[in-house]
């Protein structure tokens, strides 16, 4: 019931910040995925200890930057990964990722339609042709 309530999006932001602190993972996970959990409340789901809660913050379009750059240091290259596809990533922290040492990473950096042109230039000479790929195929390109 308790992950049913945090997947409705009519569900008020308040019960979503008390839902964010739920001990089981899947509700909190629901909260993550959201679009009307609050900035504050997916800020703190960030820094949750399980994998699947800090990918959903990534995924979020409701992330704020500033969590955003915290989870594009994330240990896990899937959560850096998802970072990497939001359109809500800063290009600051986009530049950041477009140097991880995860050719997924930089993959998902160079498909995001926000990366900057100087950037999409310097990932078309990646080693990884997947990475080169992905710059020609983004209709941001020059």
């Amino acid at each position: 019931m308790r992950k049913a309530v945090a997947q409705n999006p009519s569900t008020p932001p308040e019960v979503l910040a008390r839902l964010a602190e739920d001990e089981d993972a899947g509700v909190r996970t629901a909260v993550a995925k959201n679009p009307s959990t609050s900035p504050e409340a997916l800020a703190r789901l960030a820094e949750d200890e399980d994998y699947w809660v800090r990918k959903a913050v990534a995924r979020n379009s409701s992330t704020s930057p500033e969590a955003l750059a915290r989870l594009a240091e994330d240990e896990d290259y899937w959560v850096r990964e998802t970072v990497a596809s939001n359109p809500s990533t800063s290009p600051e922290t986009l530049a950041g990722l477009a140097e991880d040492e995860d050719r997924l990473v930089r993959k998902a950096v160079a498909q995001n339609s926000n990366t900057p042109p100087e950037m999409l230039a310097r990932l078309a000479e990646d080693e990884v042709q997947r990475v080169r790929e992905a710059v020609a195929q983004n209709p941001s390109t020059p």
